[in-house]
């Protein structure tokens, strides 16, 4: 139900503001300063973070507006009543709220092409040292935790493995499928309660596949499987698609670099 509540609020604001007229450019502009309000009142009694905020600030945004323009013409045509098709509009969204899955679970996939064997790419796909370099993706720029360097316990299926990331949270893993140049695969049995973004998804499973291309290249694939808890689950997908792939292609990247820098 919470996707309803902004849509909700411009209806009312609409209502409330029936008698005075606004023209198109007072509406929008003081349907930026409820979305303002609803910001801070995210930010203070809900305790979301930044990045959370940035994220469901379009859709929030989004939902208020459309709101606020179907009030605009709901009301014309009653200014003294609710008209009867605000109660139809309101219950049409509570109806696909209700029938609508609140979980997403989803897997992510990317593939990058390594100038190594399999066999010196295997050296650091297990496990490998820091990342120094600078991040490309715009949210890990701004602060949003990023992966660092992993560790292990040993090199078997059935070891320890630690995912640590640039901010000292460390994601618990144990390796289930160990095949040395081929596989590795890793079930994620702690993550950290980091109040940005981890609380709204869990992740279940990372994966990693070396496939010898037989010219001297590795095609290096990163899979990542993960429960989604936010709602609408095809908006918040979009943002956790993005930054599992980032991601990805951060510690790929990281260990390209190193592959090919140990094979010159």
């Amino acid at each position: 139900m919470g996707a309803l509540i902004p849509f909700v609020m411009g209806l009312a604001a609409v209502y409330g503001w029936r008698k005075a007229d606004l023209t198109v450019w007072r509406l929008i502009g003081w349907t930026c300063a409820n979305f303002g309000v609803v910001v801070i009142v995210i930010s203070f009694l809900l305790g979301e973070g930044v990045f959370c905020l940035l994220i469901i600030a379009p859709l929030v945004l989004a939902l208020m507006a459309a709101g606020t323009w179907i009030g605009k013409l709901l009301f014309k045509r009653d200014k003294t009543a609710l008209n009867v098709s605000l109660v139809a509009v309101i219950a049409l969204f509570m109806f696909l709220d209700l029938m609508s899955p609140h979980y997403h679970r989803t897997m992510v996939g990317d593939t990058i092409l390594i100038h190594a064997s399999p066999s010196e790419v295997w050296r650091h796909v297990v496990a490998f040292p820091e990342i120094r370099r600078a991040p490309s993706f715009w949210f890990f720029r701004i602060g949003l935790p990023m992966p660092a360097s992993t560790t292990v316990e040993g090199y078997r299926k059935g070891a320890g493995r630690k995912c640590i990331f640039n901010n000292g949270l460390v994601f618990d893993e144990v390796m289930t499928e160990f095949e040395p140049d081929h596989r590795l695969t890793f079930d994620i049995i702690h993550q950290p309660e980091d109040p940005e973004i981890m609380g709204h998804i869990t992740l279940q499973r990372g994966q990693f596949i070396l496939t010898d291309n037989g010219d001297g290249t590795t095609t290096l694939t990163g899979n990542s499987w993960y429960l989604l808890h936010a709602f609408p689950a095809w908006y918040f997908d979009i943002w956790a698609t993005s930054i599992t792939r980032n991601v990805h292609l951060r510690v790929m990247e990281h260990i390209r670099d190193l592959s090919e820098a140990q094979g010159k």
